[in-house]
């Protein structure tokens, strides 16, 4: 009898664990590098990552809904704010882990230009339109206003803006030729070969590009181990070769 508890004991401590399936809701312009963050740490653990991408706001009204995320990073602290003011991260599980900058894109090349209050942007758009994300859902287009407006720009090109569901669908746009030009991330203008980087908006222009990432409550130990390696030295540089700025 001693022998068989012994092999069953040995039997069961040979059967290796199932992997853990780990659910991270991400904003849509992580797509690339978190993509290859999650594969590198796929390889390394055995654990499965599914992630959805789409703009924050729908992320964080999905997370709010009842949506079963363990993970959530905002390209914007305020919809981060509303997931945690409805209970759903408790302190100290919430972290600032990447910057970006803002970018104006063009579908043809065209000449850099110094993007201030002096800018004719308007002139430059012509009769094209201006992709943008939604303006008052996705953090790219609050962002984006938020810069035209400082520097005064926005009256002379509200016309000309056609809104997109994130900040990706506003790239294609671009890339497709269907506006002329765009506001984007310096790391979307980066992954898609079809735009041109026409320009980089004044830091001062608009409030600090932050990506905030939550353990949402209920979340497995797995995501735990996930949501930490967000921040390892492995994960930062695939985050800067993206075109991010690791924050810690």
């Amino acid at each position: 009898m001693r022998l068989l508890a012994a092999l069953a004991t040995l039997l069961v401590a040979a059967v290796p664990a199932a992997a853990a399936q780990i659910t991270v809701f991400a904003a849509a312009s992580l797509k690339d590098a978190l993509d290859e963050v999650a594969v590198a740490y796929e390889t390394e653990t055995g654990d499965e990552i599914a992630i959805s991408y789409a703009g924050s706001g729908l992320l964080a009204r999905q997370i709010v809904a009842g949506a079963p995320a363990e993970i959530f990073i905002s390209a914007h602290p305020g919809w981060m704010d509303a997931v945690e003011g409805a209970g759903l991260s408790t302190a100290g599980r919430r972290r600032d882990v990447l910057g970006n900058r803002l970018a104006l894109i063009a579908h043809d090349r065209v000449a850099p230009v110094e993007i201030g209050a002096d800018l004719d942007l308007a002139a430059l758009i012509g009769a094209e339109k201006l992709a943008m994300g939604l303006l008052e859902a996705v953090p790219a287009g609050q962002y984006g206003k938020a810069a035209l407006d400082r520097l005064g720009l926005w009256d002379t090109v509200a016309p000309q803006v056609v809104q997109a569901d994130n900040v990706r669908a506003a790239l294609a746009l671009v890339a497709r030729g269907e506006a002329g030009f765009g506001i984007v991330y310096a790391s979307d203008a980066k992954a898609e070969a079809g735009v041109h980087l026409a320009g980089t908006f004044p830091e001062d222009s608009h409030p600090p590009i932050t990506y905030p990432a939550a353990l949402l409550d209920g979340a497995s130990d797995a995501a735990a181990g996930f949501f930490a390696a967000l921040s390892e030295d492995e994960a930062d540089a695939i985050f800067a070769a993206h075109g991010f700025a690791p924050l810690d």
